[in-house]
This record gives C-alpha cells, sequence and structure tokens, in this order.
C-alpha cells in the first residue's frame, strides 16, 4: 500500500517506527498537501458567497491549481521514501573488486542526486502552494483566514523540510558544480518563503 492510502493514525504510527523511512522527505510533502488542501478550501468557501464577487474567479482557479498540487504531493510522499531506498539499494552492492566499488560508487552517486531532485521538486510544488494559501488570506472569505494561514505555514514547513533534505544530500555528492547549483537554488528559495511568511502573518493581522 503506497503511503497517501494510510490513514492519519497509521502514516503516524510508520514515522515514528525504528525505520528511517518514511522520514523528513516524506511529512514534508504531506504538509504541502495540506498546504494546498487548505488554500482548495478557503477558496471554495469564498466563491458564491455574497460580497467577494470580485474573488470568484480568482478564487475558482486557485481551487483548481491548488488541488492539482493537493494530488501531486500526495504522490511526493511515496516518492521521497522510494528515492531513499534507491540509496540505500545502491549501498547494498558488492564492493569485492575494483570494478564493483566503481560501479557501486557511480550507483550511490546517482541514488543521491535522486534523492536531491525529488525533494527539491517539493520544495518547489510547496512553495507554489504557499503562494497560493497567501493569496487567500488577502482575497477569501475573512472567516477562513486564519486557516489560510495555517495553509501558509504548512506550505512554510514543507519547503524548508524539503530543503533540508536536499542539503544534507548534498554534503556527499562530489559533483561540485552540481552542489553549487543546488546549493544557490535552495538559498534563493529559502529566502523567499521566509519573505511570504513574513508577508502572510502582516496581511492576516489587518483582515482579523
Amino acid at each position: 500500500m503506497e503511503l497517501k492510502q494510510l490513514t492519519v493514525e497509521e502514516l503516524s504510527r510508520v514515522t515514528a517506527s525504528k525505520s528511517s523511512a518514511p522520514g523528513g522527505g516524506s511529512i514534508s510533502a504531506m504538509a504541502g498537501a495540506f498546504s494546498a488542501a487548505l488554500a482548495s478550501m478557503a477558496s471554495k468557501l469564498t466563491e458564491g458567497k455574497a460580497g467577494y464577487e470580485a474573488a470568484w474567479e480568482r478564487v475558482r482557479q486557485i481551487d483548481a491549481r491548488a488541488e492539482a498540487l493537493r494530488l501531486e504531493l500526495l504522490n511526493d510522499i511515496q516518492r521521497d521514501t522510494s528515492s531513499f531506498d534507491a540509496f540505500m539499494e545502491a549501498l547494498a552492492l558488492p564492493k569485492g573488486t575494483g570494478e564493483e566499488k566503481a560501479l557501486r560508487a557511480k550507483a550511490m552517486q546517482d541514488a543521491l542526486k535522486g534523492a536531491c531532485a525529488v525533494p527539491m521538486e517539493v520544495a518547489g510544488k510547496a512553495f507554489e502552494a504557499m503562494k497560493l494559501a497567501l493569496e487567500t488570506v488577502r482575497i477569501a472569505n475573512v472567516n477562513v483566514a486564519s486557516d489560510s494561514m495555517v495553509g501558509v505555514l504548512m506550505g512554510r514547513a514543507a519547503v524548508l523540510g524539503a530543503l533540508s533534505n536536499v542539503r544534507i544530500n548534498l554534503d556527499s555528492i562530489k559533483d561540485e558544480a552540481y552542489v553549487r547549483k543546488m546549493s544557490a537554488a535552495c538559498d534563493e528559495m529559502e529566502e523567499k518563503v521566509r519573505t511570504l511568511e513574513r508577508e502572510g502573518a502582516a496581511v492576516l493581522g489587518k483582515r482579523i
């Protein structure tokens, strides 16, 4: 059974087990999915409501995009765990001869890059979900503004969590150009996320 099909209690229990997967990467994806879900909820509770006519068209668009992100991020809960499994499989390859050692080393490096690629994608999707949630803080039904802000904060946690997974894997990658490129991308996204969080708090303060 895929991780996204577990109940909340089951996913919590398996995460709390001795197994290292699912771990922070999968839970970051889950947080991103809930960020998107809250943006959708706020949009649905705004569309058609009197007094918010000017926002109806935009919240319909937000709802549609947030729903697509929610589904993608749910799938990423499993993808992150699978990328970790690929590294563990590479680690278990034979290393008795020089050729085997070389093949194992390459497989490990390839797997590490894969283990960076998935959380980087998660971070990008969660960042988009966070932006949508922030937009609902601004324009959606004021009665769910705090729920929208939770969406912003869940998106923040998802992005920063995913970026931490990228960074820890970069420590073991020998391709210096790749490491520099990914490190710069992580730094840039983190700065944007922290800016959005401050914007969200300021907007919420004005609405409630």
